[in-house]
This record gives C-alpha cells, sequence and structure tokens, in this order.
C-alpha cells in the first residue's frame, strides 16, 4: 500500500498520470480538510470532492475543481435574488457567536449563502447537500466521505485528514480571512502576514488515516502552505510521516509553481 496526501488539484492530477500503475484500491489519498466551508448551510470540500470526482471519472478538467458539464442553474438565481433585494454580494461571514454554535465539524468556516461567493454546479450542491445532512444524521465527515465514495462507484479510500474542524485562516494587511475569500474571491491579492490553521491544535487524524500512514507516503505536488499545512500542523499526523518512507513531488519548477497561490504564499 502506498498513500498519497492530497490538496488542491496536484494531486488528482499526479493520479491521473498513474494510472495503471497503483491499484486504486491499495491507494488511499488523505485529503486536506483545512480548505473546506460552509456556504448557505451546506459543508463543502473541496479537495476531497476534486479526488472524489476524479476518481469518479466526474471531474471538470478544464476547471479541475467541480463536475464536467455541470449546470448553475441555482448559483445564477441566488445572484439574481440578491440583486433584486440589494443584497450585497462577495463573502457574507455570519456573526461570531454563529460560527461555533451547532454543528461542530463547519466551526471556523460559516458563509451566508447569499449571493454565494463560490460557484457551485447543481450537481455538485446535490454532493454537498448529501453530505451536510449525513453529518446532521450523526455520520462522521469520513464516513459521509466513504458513503459517497460508494455512491460515486469508487474503489480508491478517499480519507480526510481528520473529523475535527480545522479552517486555515490567511492573515493579511487587511485583515484575517478564511482561505477560500482570499484565494477564490480576492484572488490572492491581499499581502500575506502570516497562516493560521485555527483548530489543528485540538484536532487528530482518524483511525483510518493513521493505518493509511503506516506505508510509505507520496506528498503530491499541492500547495506545501494551505494544502499540506494543516495536515503536519496536527502533531500526531507529523509524528506519523516522521517514521515512515516519505518522497514530496514539488508543486514547483524552480521558483515557477504549476498552479494557485503556493509561490506568494
Amino acid at each position: 500500500m502506498v498513500t498519497f496526501l492530497a490538496g488542491g488539484t496536484g494531486t488528482p492530477k499526479l493520479l491521473y498520470g498513474a494510472d495503471g500503475v497503483f491499484d486504486p484500491a491499495e491507494t488511499p489519498v488523505v485529503c486536506n480538510t483545512g480548505d473546506d466551508v460552509e456556504l448557505g448551510g451546506l459543508l463543502v470540500c473541496p479537495d476531497v470532492d476534486t479526488t472524489l470526482f476524479a476518481d469518479g471519472d466526474r471531474l471538470d478538467r478544464e476547471t479541475w475543481w467541480g463536475i464536467a458539464d455541470d449546470t448553475t442553474e441555482t448559483h445564477e438565481e441566488l445572484h439574481a435574488l440578491a440583486d433584486a433585494a440589494g443584497l450585497e454580494s462577495g463573502p457574507r461571514y455570519l456573526s461570531d457567536d454563529a460560527q461555533t454554535a451547532g454543528r461542530d465539524i463547519a466551526r471556523w468556516r460559516r458563509f451566508s449563502g447569499v449571493a454565494e461567493f463560490m460557484e457551485l454546479g447543481d450537481r455538485d450542491r446535490a454532493i454537498h447537500v448529501t453530505r451536510t445532512s449525513l453529518l446532521d444524521e450523526g455520520y462522521t465527515l469520513t464516513e459521509a466521505t466513504e458513503t459517497l465514495a460508494n455512491a460515486l462507484d469508487i474503489e480508491r479510500p478517499v480519507l480526510p485528514m481528520s473529523d475535527d474542524p480545522v479552517a486555515t485562516i490567511i492573515h493579511t494587511d487587511e485583515g484575517p480571512m478564511h482561505f477560500q475569500e482570499f484565494w477564490v474571491h480576492r484572488r490572492a491579492d491581499p499581502e500575506i502576514e502570516r497562516v493560521e490553521f485555527r483548530g489543528a491544535e485540538t484536532a487528530t487524524p482518524t483511525d483510518a488515516v493513521h493505518d493509511a500512514l503506516d506505508g510509505p507516503v507520496v506528498i503530491g505536488p499541492s500547495n506545501p502552505v494551505t494544502s499540506l499545512g494543516p495536515m503536519v500542523a496536527m502533531d500526531t499526523f507529523r509524528e506519523a510521516l516522521e517514521s515512515t518512507p516519505v518522497v514530496a513531488v514539488s508543486p514547483f519548477v524552480e521558483d515557477r509553481v504549476f498552479s494557485g497561490p503556493a509561490a506568494k504564499l
């Protein structure tokens, strides 16, 4: 068994290239969840979903996120309603109290769905509705992800790095903002002061992740700060990597990054 660590689009691209080399059933992928957000009450797990969609042959390989040929009628109607009502678009954080009340798994990353700032496709949204509803029924994030993988007929074990909430917060010259606001809405424009992995000090990897880290590990060409940082910010995760063979595939060629904000970070 060889385990891959994934964040963003780097590792799915690497796995496409490794098709036929590694048996998917024996090649688990541990996914970053620091980028997750709750948007309009739905838990969106971008890095988990990119891996699911890639293995389920559904990934949009033009954008490297979302489902190929998806429609966005719900997203467009949300913006039309907001415009008609005179509501401001862009990231609309819920109140501080709302950030930590209710569903623990979504802490520190809750946004209103009014004029949602992340474009969600209609079939993509069905994934988030199902995931969130399973969590409300008492499933863990790991169990919900396994259920979705089975529904998509995926052999590969796709493992969230933790069932505990970790949120990547970018502290900028304009104040702190969730990674998705920084990257999706602001396109990495604000100047970065520091990066915080909020919740990592109390989060722990799941038993399934611990088992996956027993064997050799390949770190995919993911953003080393915001895709891999939340994982190694958990002490027991970092310690597990220190006791097993690890190969890292760099997201850089010299000082040029393949994609994303890794160079700025």
